[in-house]
């Protein structure tokens, strides 16, 4: 079994690196980063985190194997790649200068990725989460089952984790659902909130519940306040995760950004849903109740995503 991550010169992709290494089911972890200084041909930093991180493989105790490269072809016969690659908006960088640059990037990537593994599965982490997962998902030309995003289960452990915090209780207890678009316009769902099978709604009052909600979707954004720069220990165990269902053909079932045709009345762009992850990808897209306002809400979302798909295309037809 074999992964590859690109962009794991970075943080969030050498967690997913060595996320995936300390489960320990994959032979080997591909880890793949461009950047190096042009003035010096030794250093690599994929290649460094890479062998950092098998360095530590005695004291975590795996026996994963990590390689670090540059070169594309050393990630051939991937099962599953994980594309992190991309740059995260910095001051003056208006939303369409980081779609422009993020979608070349993970235009190229993807490209090349299904060149050398035709029939592997891409899971992508690189932000604006949704409209990169389209991107690689038209680059590749992999059917929409093999294509998704991560991004409900890092919502949803924030979630969870702002839950647990709240109620002094297990994160292990506490089971969530969360739908829609990676951001503000995200739709989580108390309806399907549990602790050990009891519903949240029984365990907190509303308005305790509807600050820990827009609490979770302000997530990112907290984080960047606190320390400067966005996320990387949460986004990249939520990726491993997927990586390690899928490989393990566990069909668990995920909230993942994912290309509908015709579930929830969707059908033309990626958006959060919960599906069931396993062997060959996306085994199915499951449908549960919503009431009038959840599925308002979820509408709502999907407008939003849609708004950025459109300001997308009409900058790559410019």
């Amino acid at each position: 079994m074999k992964v590859t991550v690109v962009g794991a010169g970075g943080n969030v992709g050498s967690t997913v690196a060595l996320s995936v290494a300390q489960r320990d089911f994959a032979k080997e972890v591909v880890m793949v980063d461009i950047e190096k200084k042009e003035d010096d041909k030794t250093f690599y930093p994929s290649k460094g985190r890479a062998l950092d991180q098998w360095e530590s493989s005695p004291i975590h105790g795996f026996d994963t194997r990590l390689n670090g490269t540059v070169d594309y072809e050393d990630t051939a016969n991937s099962d599953v790649c994980v594309i992190t690659a991309g740059v995260p908006r910095r001051p003056g960088m208006s939303r369409d200068d980081l779609l422009e640059i993020n979608a070349k990037i993970v235009d190229k990537v993807a490209t090349e990725l299904v060149k050398h593994s035709p029939d592997t599965i891409m899971i992508i982490v690189s932000n604006p989460l949704d409209v990169m997962t389209y991107v690689a998902h038209a680059s590749s030309g992999l059917d929409d089952t093999k294509v998704m995003g991560m991004a409900g289960i890092l919502d949803t452990a924030r979630y969870r984790a702002f839950l647990a915090e709240e109620l002094n209780v297990s994160p292990k207890d506490i089971q969530a659902l969360l739908m829609g678009g990676h951001g503000d316009t995200m739709v989580p769902l108390p309806r399907y909130t549990t602790v050990a099978g009891i519903p949240v709604t029984q365990l907190i009052d509303e308005s305790k519940l509807d600050d820990i909600v827009a609490r979770t979707k302000k997530g990112g954004g907290e984080i960047v306040g606190l320390m400067g720069t966005s996320a990387w220990y949460a986004p990249g165990a939520a990726a491993a995760q997927m990586v390690e269902a899928i490989m393990l053909d566990q069909n668990r079932i995920f909230p993942c950004a994912v290309k509908p045709n015709g579930q929830y009345g969707i059908d033309d762009i990626f958006i959060g849903l919960p599906v069931k992850l396993g062997h060959g990808g996306i085994k199915e897209i499951i449908e549960v109740d919503l009431d009038e306002k959840e599925r308002d809400l979820l509408d709502e979302s999907a407008d939003a995503v849609r708004s950025t798909m459109d300001d997308f295309k009409k900058l790559m037809n410019n």
